[in-house]
């Protein structure tokens, strides 16, 4: 970090203290881009360094790495062999909360406008005088009964704004046919018989509007950072198959070069040597000596032993069929590359197996449940059971007995033989009676299977999942504190999906739905599995 600061910062550093450090005033504002993370554009908040150099939020970086099959570095993108353990960069910690206790974020004050001397904090805004008041002035506002009818708001700068032009009273209500701002002489002429509500009502719920949007577009931009890893993983991966591919190709183009020059020159070595036998033959035929004619006969006409060069050609249709063979074996060789590094991946997951098992009390009235609480189908009948607070009515849904509020935690369910089925977690506090929406806004984080091949993750905006192969038995990884819910393909250790930085409270419980059995078609049960360690 020290290279990022000018010159004279440097000099000035020295006679400098970490109390008080000479570089960090009030006005230091350009030097908040040399403490911001690339990643989430804020100041950092545990910074970290890697081994190149640069510096991230832990959970920022921590995230990237989570999310990619390699780990290089976000800014200059250099890969790493093996994962850095990252640690704390203590000085430049210091320096952030130097920085943020220097450099305050300061709100405008609305200050009295009837104290003469030193004018003090407004404590309220008077619609109808126009006027703020501190404390003291405020008190006849608060005593005399012909001021207490004023309407009085937070203190505010711009009182003007919130009179009304037409007839200069204050603006009270909010008209929420007509989307606009309006006194109380409005709704009795302009605005007769509309939907009006105080401001403060509608500012209300404006704000929970706002607070809804703000989080959905978080969503979107942890959607696109996402998606952002997923290209860049795409274009390592495309890099290392076109460069093996090329080596590939240019050892073949030697080869059939070599293979090239060596037919040539035997060619051309036979054709000198028929030229040569050419003009032998024809001095003989002109021969005057029969007896040295008749004596060579033979040898010259008997055939030599030279290749039948009709039966040679460059295999050009062999060679692409060779190429081809290739490219697949190259092809398969990455996906394997890629599969051990995902099956290392859930091998260091399946570490934090825990035993779920199934509560009753949660299951919907049509599900039928094991003695032992490890599987769960469609009985397609409604059985006798107490109306719980806990179970669900109106979906088929039975979760774990078990909750967990801290920590990491594993568990696997094979769904072999169904048509469609929804697996994750749920927070405590989802709704258990009537319709749910099952999105991670409302505490419910799924992956699910649809038709028999439709393989979708339950985010905000559902997300298409590419399956290469229909998955047996489904892994169900939660790092409660990194706010991360991965799902794994056991069998062929693949990585289905991830809800990465997610905001989890309470306590989490395993989700199951078996789905209808869809007269018979998806009868088949989920099953809460043992996890293979040696698999």
């Amino acid at each position: 970090m020290a290279e990022s600061f000018p010159p004279s910062t440097k000099k000035r550093e020295r006679r400098g203290s970490m109390d008080n450090p000479p570089w960090i005033s009030s006005s230091s504002g350009p030097l908040t881009e040399e403490l911001q993370c690339s990643i989430c554009l804020d100041v950092f908040t545990d910074p970290v360094s890697t081994p190149c150099g640069h510096n991230f939020c832990k959970t920022c970086l921590n995230n990237c790495w989570d999310n990619s099959q390699t780990c290089n570095c976000p800014y200059c993108k250099e890969t790493f062999k093996h994962r850095p353990d990252l640690k704390i960069n203590t000085t430049l910690r210091e320096l952030v909360d130097h920085y943020k206790k220097k450099s305050p974020e300061k709100k405008a004050e609305v200050l009295c406008d009837f104290c003469e001397e030193r004018k003090l904090k407004a404590l309220k805004s008077c619609l109808v005088c126009q006027s703020s008041y501190c404390e003291t002035h405020l008190e006849p506002h608060l005593r005399v009964a012909g001021l207490k009818k004023h309407k009085l708001i937070n203190p505010v700068r711009n009182l003007e704004d919130y009179i009304c032009q037409k007839h200069e009273r204050p603006l009270e209500l909010f008209c929420r046919d007509d989307q606009t701002s309006v006194c109380l002489m409005c709704t009795l002429k302009d605005h007769q018989n509309h939907n009006t509500v105080s401001l403060e009502e509608e500012s209300e719920e404006k704000k929970a509007q706002l607070m809804k949007t703000q989080k959905d577009t978080q969503q979107m931009i942890q959607d696109r950072i996402k998606k952002i890893q997923d290209v860049k993983h795409s274009a390592e991966v495309r890099k290392i198959f076109y460069t093996e591919l090329l080596e590939m190709m240019e050892e073949q183009q030697k080869a059939a070069e070599k293979q090239e020059e060596e037919l040539i020159e035997e060619l051309e070595q036979e054709i000198t040597e028929l030229k040569m036998r050419n003009t032998e033959l024809e001095q003989l035929s002109h021969t005057e000596d029969h007896l040295h004619l008749l004596q060579i006969y033979s040898s010259l006409c008997s055939s030599r032993n030279t290749r039948n060069w009709s039966e040679i050609s460059v295999k050009t249709g062999e060679s692409l069929e060779t190429l081809r063979r290739a490219l697949t074996k190259l092809q398969d060789s990455l996906q394997e590359k890629l599969t051990q590094t995902v099956s290392t991946e859930l091998k260091r997951r399946q570490q934090y197996a825990v035993d779920v098992t199934l509560d009753p009390d949660t299951a919907h009235p049509y599900l039928i449940l094991s003695d032992d609480g490890k599987q769960v189908r469609d009985g397609d009948i409604t059985q006798k059971l107490p109306d719980k607070p806990e179970r669900f009515d109106r979906y088929l849904i039975v979760l774990g007995k078990e909750g967990f509020s801290s920590g990491r935690f594993y568990f696997e369910v094979q769904v072999k033989g169904k048509t469609k089925w929804d697996l994750g977690v749920v927070r405590e506090s989802i709704n258990r009676k009537g319709k749910i929406t099952r999105t991670p806004s409302n505490g419910c984080w799924t992956v699910y299977l649809r038709n028999g091949n439709e393989y979708k993750a339950g985010a905000d905006s559902p997300v298409s999942l590419c399956v290469r192969v229909k998955p047996q038995r489904v892994g169900v990884f939660v790092d409660y504190e990194e706010g991360l819910l991965s799902f794994y393909d056991v069998e062929s250790s693949s990585h289905l999906y991830s809800f990465t930085d997610q905001s989890f409270t309470g306590k989490l419980y395993p989700y199951f739905n078996p789905c209808l059995n869809d007269g018979g078609k998806n009868s088949t049960p989920l099953i809460i599995t043992p996890v293979n360690y040696n698999k």
